[in-house]
């Protein structure tokens, strides 16, 4: 028997964090010239015939031992076919940590309450920045809370299956059918009660 104190509690959830901020490095103009020449397939030479630049120039300004003027920006915007912008902003960088965890059906991690039973997924994942989980909703009436559910971040609710009446805090009840969907400010109190005769079948994805 569940503890009537737990129907509010909902799965914990881990939000990555990030331990040390990535510092701003300085911006090296000459590496970023280089970059776009090498990136056109030129020469030092072709780039000089290409900018108007004498090819001393060009090394000196890629081995930062000199600062170019306006006038040479423009010239290398125009002769490299870029904007005076991109000389300066360093390319995107892709970072794909590659994390991947599959939940097969009815093999989450189970949290039942007193009024969900909630059905942990991706439970091999770790500092997670969004928390989903299937809950079956037990609670068939508004007075089956003892107080209003509310905590950090923002939610995402999906019905499977059944229906729901959705209560909010700020708002009046509505009532959610299959593949009725909901996304609110979850420190905004709220509930949900069962309408559908079996208990309904919710998505829910939490994130901070």
């Amino acid at each position: 028997m569940t503890d009537k104190n737990e129907q509010d509690i909902y799965p914990s959830m881990s939000v990555a964090k990030e331990l040390e901020s990535e510092k701003i490095k300085p911006l090296k103009l000459g590496k970023r010239l280089k970059e776009i020449r090498m990136a056109h397939g030129l020469t030092l030479e072709e780039a000089s015939k290409r900018t108007g630049l004498a090819r001393s120039t060009l090394s000196k300004i890629e081995n930062e031992q000199i600062s170019p003027t306006f006038q040479a920006m423009q010239k290398l915007a125009n002769g490299l076919s870029v904007d005076i912008p991109q000389l300066f902003a360093p390319p995107k960088q892709i970072k794909a940590t590659g994390r991947r965890d599959i939940t097969r059906t009815g093999e989450g991690k189970p949290h039942p309450t007193s009024t969900y039973e909630h059905e942990l997924l991706a439970t091999q994942l770790t500092h997670k920045k969004m928390m989903p989980f299937k809950s079956r909703v037990r609670a068939r009436f508004f007075e089956d809370y003892s107080d209003w559910i509310r905590h950090d971040g923002e939610e995402f609710l999906l019905v499977l299956s059944g229906q729901i009446t959705f209560y909010s805090e700020f708002y009046e009840p509505v009532m959610l059918s299959e593949g009725d969907s909901v996304y609110y400010d979850a420190n905004m109190g709220h509930m949900l009660v069962s309408l559908s005769e079996d208990d309904a079948l919710i998505l829910w994805v939490t994130a901070s």
